[in-house]
């Protein structure tokens, strides 16, 4: 059962969490160049790929602007991006 006031991550978490999340994406975006590269644009896992590195990119921006939303003031610029 869900709590009906939601608690924000930590800081520490925010961290954590934003470390593996731009490691991830890193990656995520190699692989896709790399399939890109090896079965064409046209590809359908190529496409795939494409979409979920887009994706992951959307999911480090709305967690950026969580971030800022749980700990306004804090310096978080770029902390998932």
């Amino acid at each position: 059962m869900r709590a009906e006031t939601p608690l924000p991550l930590t800081l520490a978490e925010h961290l954590e969490l934003a470390r593996e999340l731009r490691a991830s994406n890193v990656r995520l975006r190699e692989l896709c160049k790399l399939i890109v590269t090896v079965y064409g644009p046209n590809n359908q896992a190529a496409f795939t790929f494409q979409k979920v590195a887009e994706t992951m990119e959307r999911l480090c921006n709305d967690m950026q602007a969580q971030a800022a939303q749980d700990y306004p003031g804090y310096p978080i610029d770029n902390l998932y991006t």
